[in-house]
C-alpha cells in the first residue's frame, strides 16, 4: 500500500521517514518529496509498505503523531490522476501578446 505522509518538517529526510514506519512492518520505500530546483523538502512524502495490514496499522498509529516537531498527516495515498490541459494548465495564452497594438489607442 502506498501511504501519503504530510506536514513533514523540512529537516526530515528519507531515512527518518523510513525509521518512523519500520516498527509497524516492512517498508519497501520511503521518500520525502523535494523541490527540483532547490532540493529542499516540499513537506510531504510517500511510504510504500507491501502488507496492507501493516500499512493500516502504521497509518492508525502515526496519524497526528509528532515527528521532528511536526504533527503528521498520514493516510492512504490516492491514485494520481491526470490534470486537464497537461503541464500548461492555468497559464492562459501563449505569452506573445499579439494583435494590433494600434487598435488600443484611447479615443479622445
Amino acid at each position: 500500500m502506498n501511504i501519503y505522509v504530510g506536514n513533514l518538517s523540512y529537516s526530515t529526510d528519507d531515512a527518518a521517514l523510513r525509521a518512523a514506519f519500520e516498527p509497524f512492518g516492512t517498508v519497501a520505500s520511503a521518500q520525502v518529496i523535494t523541490d527540483r530546483e532547490t532540493g529542499r523538502s516540499r513537506g510531504f512524502g510517500f511510504v510504500e509498505m507491501p502488507s496492507d495490514e501493516q500499512a493500516r496499522a502504521a497509518i492508525a498509529a502515526l496519524n497526528g503523531q509528532d515527528l521532528d516537531g511536526r504533527k503528521l498527516n498520514v493516510n492512504e495515498a490516492r491514485p494520481r490522476t491526470d490534470r486537464p490541459g497537461g503541464g500548461g494548465a492555468g497559464r492562459g495564452g501563449d505569452r506573445r501578446g499579439g494583435g494590433d497594438r494600434g487598435a488600443r489607442r484611447p479615443s479622445w
